[in-house]
């Protein structure tokens, strides 16, 4: 579990997901601003359940203070092959910091796993906080009707040694 202050200026503790985490992340995910419109079929009824948080290294940011240990963020890390499989942040604390955090704290446990690249398949609107926060783009993965009938484009984290 490691802490940190992020842009909001209130500690942010990133710890692992537990099982009880499960209906919370689903929230997150179904609830995403990002997947309104015509993105609303691929999250509509997707589900983060108990095995897939057992399964992956997933991780919560939790906010104190104001946000009373609410579930401000997560991601999951999947070790073979390396891709970053899910990262969202609740809608109304995203531009604060908190995206930042989750993908410093994936590029360290992706480090700790040996891992020195890690593969994200982006959702278009993500496609700029991705370049933001250093993944370089490395090609795009192509529309795959019905279940996502859109291109989307694939960047790679590189993880350097410390």
């Amino acid at each position: 579990m490691s802490s940190r202050t992020s842009l909001i200026g209130q500690p942010i503790t990133i710890r692992r997901a537990v099982a009880r985490d499960a209906k919370r992340l689903t929230r997150l995910v179904r609830g995403s601003g990002a997947y309104e419109g015509k993105y609303a079929a691929a999250v509509a009824g997707y589900r983060v359940g108990p095995d897939y948080i057992e399964a992956h290294r997933a991780f919560v940011a939790v906010g104190a203070d104001e946000y009373g240990g609410r579930v401000l963020g997560f991601y999951s890390l999947v070790l073979a092959p390396p891709e970053l499989d899910l990262l969202f942040v609740a809608d109304e604390v995203q531009g604060r910091g908190i995206g930042r955090l989750l993908v410093a704290h994936m590029q360290s446990e992706a480090r700790a796993a040996g891992l020195d690249r890690v593969k994200v398949v982006s959702h278009l609107p993500a496609e700029d906080f991705y370049h933001r926060v250093g993944a370089v783009r490395t090609g795009t993965v192509f529309a795959n009707p019905p279940a996502v009938p859109w291109d989307r484009p694939e960047f790679e984290f590189r993880i350097f040694p410390e």
